[in-house]
């Protein structure tokens, strides 16, 4: 972790760093007031309740409370985005593969602040590793808990580069390095296995 953690900051990318679950959380909602925030689908923002903790004090647009296109047009251009990672590799390079590509835009627009909340499971070896991870471990566990029918989903194990129409893995965005278009990007790292 502390390799990736220096990578990460080498990168450009503010680094957080929690044991637990609820400390993350406490800190994400008691540094955001009264903006608009976007939130990419992501098991670990849901572990750790986020949605409402932000929601009391913000503007929260989120797919998986409000379904539809326009809650995920209103989350991409929110202020504040955040998002998990399919994997963050060892060169601290933060990885995410997407069936839409909305939550790969939130992290690309214009924002006052890009966050993205990780688990310690989502940490891996060089980029190739990172990427078999992204693939292979994530967007299998993503396709079964979004019920697609795909040949990941059924299998569970691999990708399988399948053409179904219920495909998940249809773009892939790496950051090698912080974009100028944020004000800040932050990764917050958490000592727990969380998401996919």
């Amino acid at each position: 972790m502390e390799k990736t953690i220096e990578n990460l900051r080498k990168n450009g990318f503010t680094v957080t760093t929690f044991d637990t679950a609820a400390a993350a959380a406490d800190y994400l909602a008691g540094g955001i007031h009264g903006k608009t925030v976007g939130m990419g689908g992501s098991a670990t923002l849901a572990q750790l309740g986020l949605y409402d903790r932000l929601a009391a004090d913000n503007t929260v647009f989120w797919h998986a409370k409000v379904p539809g296109d326009d809650t995920r047009l209103a989350a991409d251009n929110a202020q504040v985005y955040i998002c998990s990672a399919n994997a963050i590799s060892e060169e601290g390079f933060i990885l995410n593969i997407d069936g839409m590509g909305n939550r790969l835009a939130g992290t690309l627009m214009k924002k006052e602040r890009v966050i993205f909340v990780a688990g310690r499971n989502k940490l891996d070896g060089p980029f190739p590793q990172a990427l078999m991870r992204a693939r292979s471990v994530a967007a299998p566990k993503n396709a079964q808990r979004l019920n697609k029918k795909t040949p990941c989903a059924a299998d569970g194990s691999q990708c399988f580069d399948c053409a179904s129409p219920e495909r998940i893995c249809n773009a892939l965005l790496v950051f090698w390095k912080k974009t100028s278009w944020a004000q800040s990007m932050e990764v917050v790292l958490i000592d727990e296995d969380l998401g996919f």
